[in-house]
């Protein structure tokens, strides 16, 4: 299955779930407004690539958790453009949710998008113990256990001198676990062995923590045009940063050999199961920064 077709199966089900609904028209305004906002969608596109890599016939019910998972990051995204957190104006180039439909709906769109993935999951024509262990996992990835927590320590770490290990800690939860959230999620479908599950989850850990690296990068070197949203506002709020801390040059090496340990894991799991990984390497390689 190509991409594009994928990344529709994930589109109808975000439309299947929000299209008809009448109640509270403004509140389905503002939570599609961010939806629709132009995300890459590599969170949900991952999910469905290591199901197909994993030779697991695609349907409807695994785009319903790659949607879910898009839903809960959507969310995360309204949230952290807030002006009692990062007070950003733009995101992937146009106004943040808050500066179009004001804060107290920003913050509801937001709740929306964090609560409505579990009914979503729990719709889904999939087993009732793996539609359990999707719904925990998401959780405990989202929740006061991950990306919750990471915002938490990522605010009170601004303004300080943070080690490389605990500005890894922040990201391994902001970033990190929402970004292994596909593999676990894939695994859990397949009905993999945990050993092999723990495996794919550690894959998804460390493209998560290049892409938090890259994302640093960016914010120092790409333009607004480049990136969608105000440049070197990690600079301008004083929060540790990996070029901050290693340097430009070596956060660049950092974020590299992070993707060829990414890549050597999946190869390690290839040699176990049957798992195709092309398409997988094809993603991590994308997120490599050349130069």
């Amino acid at each position: 299955m190509k991409k594009q077709e994928k990344l529709a199966l994930v589109e109808s089900a975000l439309e299947d779930f929000y299209g008809d609904q009448q109640f509270a028209s403004s509140l389905r305004e503002s939570v599609l407004y961010s939806i629709h906002a132009g995300g890459k969608r590599i969170r949900p596109f991952l999910l469905l690539e290591v199901l197909e890599a994993l030779q697991v016939a695609i349907k409807p019910a695994h785009a319903q958790v790659a949607a879910a998972l898009e839903m809960i990051h959507t969310g995360s995204l309204i949230h952290d453009d807030l002006p009692a957190m990062d007070d950003d104006d733009y995101r992937r180039g146009r106004l943040t949710n808050h500066k179009k439909f004001g804060e107290a709906m920003a913050i509801l769109a937001g709740d929306a998008l964090f609560l409505d993935p579990y009914a979503v999951i729990a719709q889904a024509d999939l087993p009732s113990q793996i539609k359990v262990d999707l719904i925990a996992n998401l959780s405990l990835a989202s929740g006061s256990l991950g990306m919750v927590a990471g915002q938490v320590l990522d605010m009170e770490g601004e303004h300080q001198h943070l080690s490389l290990e605990e500005l890894q800690t922040i990201h391994a939860n902001k970033t990190g676990k929402l970004l292994a959230y596909p593999f676990q999620a894939a695994a859990i479908i397949a009905e993999l062995a945990p050993e092999i599950q723990e495996k794919l989850k550690t894959v998804g850990e460390l493209i998560g923590l290049a892409f938090q690296v890259r994302d640093d990068v960016l914010d120092v070197t790409a333009s607004f045009e480049e990136i969608g949203k105000t440049p070197q506002k990690d600079l301008q709020a004083e929060k540790s940063t990996y070029p901050a801390l290693l340097g430009l040059e070596e956060a660049v090496a950092f974020c590299n050999q992070t993707l060829d340990q990414a890549n050597a894991k999946l190869e390690e799991i290839a040699q176990q199961i049957p798992f195709e990984t092309e398409s997988i390497v094809r993603v991590v390689e994308s997120l490599r920064i050349n130069g």
